[in-house]
């Protein structure tokens, strides 16, 4: 960290301060994000953290390095957003779906895919002997709607204790509590983590290769083709369909496979599918095709969780999550 640039931040020198914390920015929203589950409310929370830090970095006595200081404020503030967050209205399928009887019905249902390109080159992507779960792992749908499961300090703790491999010490002193508080909250959220959140069977192929690009060639021929039975043999035999916020949850190849036959491909409709990424998990952004014309509009994002060469869990995501992706509304000739 460059002494003058310290001394000129110190001074109310903004430039000074934005290059300061320039290398921790896409991190820190990262870290948001985990706590939040919403692009949207990690972007808010972001801002709020660098606003409330510029404002008291003239207090700032570097007991601690500048990154740790940066992830205490980051910590405070989404848990207050938590605090503070209203209800999130419930959402339902359309009135002239008729879907069949979920499996169960989903406890998380605001969550938000995050796009890869918007990760980078992670400040966790090496994290230290002591953590429990790398990058690749943290930022996956799992371990996201898992978090989301659990109280938020519970939450904060797994992430800053498992994910960024602070010590117990500096968490306490983040989160302004003892390490005995701590080291309570980070077993009970273990726990609940791996209720939550099972490891896969089989790996699934490493991203963008020849295995995985076969499997979602084969699943986009078939979406697009309205090939129901195609779609399915590309399932796990217990693989699951999750739609949040709409709270139906559906597993199994069979019962799947009726919730397309007779939700999404009714009254014949055509899509075609955008590959992309999110949460390092391949994706894709579904487009229907006007019945009338040449024209296809948004219709959501699915995200895809691979178990071996299967898919074993498919998330859709409505209209709302294309703007981070820069996506667009339509799609034309």
């Amino acid at each position: 960290m460059s002494v003058e640039l310290m001394r000129r931040a110190r001074n109310g020198d903004g430039e000074a301060f934005g290059e300061l914390v320039q290398a921790h920015r896409r991190e820190l929203h990262v870290h948001c994000y985990r706590i939040l589950g919403s692009v949207a409310d990690a972007d808010d929370a972001l801002q709020e953290t660098l606003l409330a830090a510029w404002r008291a970095f003239p207090r700032f006595e570097e007991r601690s390095s500048l990154r740790t200081w940066l992830y205490r404020i980051a910590t405070s503030r989404c848990l207050n957003m938590l605090r503070s967050a209203g209800r999130r209205p419930e959402a339902a399928l359309p009135a002239d779906a008729h879907p069949p009887a979920p499996t169960r019905l989903g406890e998380v249902t605001w969550l938000e895919p995050y796009p890869d390109d918007l990760l980078g080159e992670l400040a966790d992507s090496a994290p230290g002997p002591e953590a429990r779960l790398v990058a690749k792992e943290a930022i996956s749908l799992a371990f996201v709607t898992a978090l989301q499961l659990l109280p938020p300090r519970q939450r904060a703790v797994l992430v800053l204790r498992d994910v960024l491999d602070f010590s117990a010490h500096e968490v306490a002193e983040m989160l302004d509590t003892s390490e005995q508080s701590v080291t309570s909250a980070l077993k009970r959220a273990r726990a609940s983590l791996a209720e939550h959140a099972p490891r896969p069977d089989a790996e699934p192929a490493p991203p963008g290769s020849a295995e995985e690009q076969e499997l979602l060639a084969r699943l986009t021929r078939a979406f697009e083709a309205g090939n129901v039975d195609g779609i399915v043999a590309l399932l796990t035999e217990d693989a699951w369909l999750r739609m949040p916020p709409v709270p139906l949850e559906y597993q199994g190849r069979e019962l799947v496979g009726e919730f397309f036959a007779v939700v999404a491909f009714r009254q014949h409709r055509r899509y075609r599918l955008i590959p992309t990424r999110a949460n390092g998990q391949p994706a894709f952004a579904v487009y229907l095709y006007d019945p009338h014309s040449p024209i296809a509009h948004a219709f959501g994002l699915l995200v895809l969780t691979l178990t071996g060469n299967r898919v074993s869990t498919i998330t859709r995501f409505d209209n709302g999550s294309f703007p981070p992706f820069g996506l667009p509304r339509t799609l034309t000739p």
